[in-house]
């Protein structure tokens, strides 16, 4: 067991009690935390510091307001409607296209308008939230998924999870929705994670239940060959999300959109570390140089992301 341990520490891999006392406890506010457990909140504040988000239509606090669904997404086809308090991508329901009166999901089910606003009212009692306590549905614009990223994907978009330490960006994943995980990008419900390379946004490996991967198990793609779009633009923005959030160990979660780029989904003040697993290395080497000062200081967030392409990425 000592030399199992000593291996780990060897490859810097963080576990979970360093986790939550020495990054979490230490660098995170918990005065803060309504501002990332709330996706609502998150996407305000991300509006007003210019980072980019997937277009509000609008919102539904209230159950009378249930009955307006109609007029709140007029003509679209295409939506989605997603708890403000949720988690692990539960609740969340992505509207494709139309049907006569009826809608269309991704896995070409068909929802009415009385299914929608029942939905709505799960959402509203909290049956989605943390601590099922009430909350609010956001309505958002759909993401068009950047076509490159398509082949690796089963029905669902992906998204992309980066680790900022400090302002930092120190370790990406993609996460590849398959059908075993109807369609979601977690990891716990069977997708698949890919490690990326800092410095490129290349693939580096996958793994779906912590087992080692090399094909998607539904599109037959390759994952080595997988690489993300627009890499630099996403790691600034990562980056800014330090500034915006005030959080010093924060999880971003991004999705592609073919018209719009990066998009920023949501925070996580309490990122999970399965991104360890996905990347075969820690992340240890990284949060280390930069607690220990050796990163550069008052950079501005493209800056940072400059940094962690240049020197982070030979860390891991």
């Amino acid at each position: 067991m000592f030399n199992f341990i000593k291996r780990l520490r060897k490859r810097g891999i963080l576990s979970m009690n360093q986790r939550n006392v020495r990054y979490i406890g230490q660098y995170n506010d918990r005065r803060l935390y309504p501002l990332v457990d709330d996706k609502l909140k998150t996407k305000l504040l991300a509006t007003e510091h210019n980072v980019n988000v997937p277009g509000l239509i609008g919102t539904i606090q209230y159950y009378h307001e249930t009955r307006l669904i109609d007029r709140i997404i007029g003509q679209r086809s295409g939506f989605v409607i997603k708890p403000a308090r949720g988690s692990g991508g539960k609740g969340i329901l992505v509207i494709v296209g139309s049907k006569g009166e009826a809608y269309l999901r991704s896995n070409g089910s068909v929802v009415t308008l009385p299914d929608i606003r029942r939905h709505l009212s799960n959402i509203l009692s909290g049956l989605y939230s943390l601590g099922g306590s009430q909350d609010v549905a956001i309505i958002e614009e759909l993401i068009h998924s950047d076509p490159r990223l398509e082949p690796y994907t089963h029905e669902g978009v992906p998204d992309i999870r980066v680790i900022v330490f400090k302002g930092f960006p120190v370790m990406a994943m993609i996460r590849l929705a398959t059908r075993q995980s109807a369609g979601r990008a977690n990891l716990h419900q069977g997708a698949v994670g890919v490690g990326l390379d800092l410095a490129a946004g290349r693939a580096l490996g996958g793994v779906q239940f912590n087992a080692p991967i090399e094909i998607h198990p539904d599109t037959g793609a390759t994952l080595k060959n997988l690489f993300i779009p627009k890499w630099e633009e996403l790691l600034e923005l990562s980056a800014k999300c330090f500034d915006m959030s005030n959080f010093g160990y924060l999880g971003c979660d991004f999705v592609l959109d073919e018209s719009h780029g990066p998009l920023l989904l949501e925070l996580n003040a309490r990122p999970g570390l399965a991104i360890q697993i996905a990347n075969q290395s820690g992340l240890l080497l990284a949060l280390n140089h930069i607690e220990q000062g050796r990163a550069p200081k008052n950079l501005s967030p493209k800056q940072r992301a400059s940094y962690a392409i240049d020197k982070l990425a030979k860390l891991s």
